[in-house]
């Protein structure tokens, strides 16, 4: 055991090309999934928060709902639509990072979408007066909410990257796990791990607990400092 923890720690602090290769493309597309997601879930959750529609209440049951998705259904749903025979399948993005970033992508934006609806709608009926007393335009509204938010926000946005860097079904059906293409440190610690191979699955085992441990802490940071900002 003693063994095992010392070339972990070998690896990690001689920088193996592997490791590094793994984690680069792990932070790619999880970060590139999230970006994606942002931009999609903010300004729909912004529009939702201030629009009342009929089946409005069934649409953020729904999105609650999907929160839960299984990340290996989802996948198995993007392998369908990338494959040969699905109606994307002449894009060639199946086994590529593209077709991970595009599984991630549709596994946290129901997350983001829906935490980002519950956050700017309790801010919406907070400032309701305050909209209707100025003749505040939807637009004015929609980008005024999204200020009022921000760290709020932001820690939701985050969660969102946790969920995605720490997601091993989804990527691993659309990715295929391919050494130095799609091999990302989740799938790589599931393969090593089944090989008996512990050293490398170890080593990024400690750099995705040490990610999580930095997104916990600057999301705590966003929302003591959001907290002061509300205070004053």
């Amino acid at each position: 055991m003693n063994n095992l923890w010392s070339e972990s720690l070998q690896i990690l602090m001689a920088s193996d090309r592997d490791l590094v290769q793994i984690v680069s493309l792990s932070l790619q597309v999880s970060g590139g999934a999230t970006v994606l997601s942002t931009f999609i879930a903010i300004p729909l959750a912004a529009t939702i928060a201030i629009k009342r529609f009929k089946g409005r209440h069934i649409l953020i049951s729904v999105l609650n709902a999907m929160m839960g998705l299984p990340p290996v259904v989802v996948g198995l749903v993007v392998y369908i639509l990338l494959s040969r025979s699905g109606p994307f399948g002449d894009a060639g993005l199946l086994y590529t990072p593209m077709a991970m970033l595009i599984a991630q992508m549709c596994l946290i934006t129901p997350l983001v979408l829906a935490l980002a609806i519950a956050q700017l709608d309790e801010t919406n009926n907070a400032l309701t007066d305050f909209f209707l007393i100025y003749r505040v335009g939807n637009i004015r509204r929609m980008t005024t909410l999204i200020y009022e938010c921000r760290y709020r926000l932001v820690t939701t946005v985050l969660a969102g990257f946790g969920r995605a860097s720490a997601e091993v079904g989804a990527v691993m059906i659309v990715g295929g796990n391919i050494d130095n293409v799609t091999r990302v440190m989740t799938t790589t610690i599931a393969l090593e791990s089944s090989k008996g191979r512990l050293e490398l699955a170890v080593a990024l085992g400690i750099v995705l607990i040490a990610i999580t441990i930095v997104i916990n802490v600057f999301i705590g940071l966003i929302k003591k400092r959001g907290e002061r900002w509300m205070a004053i």
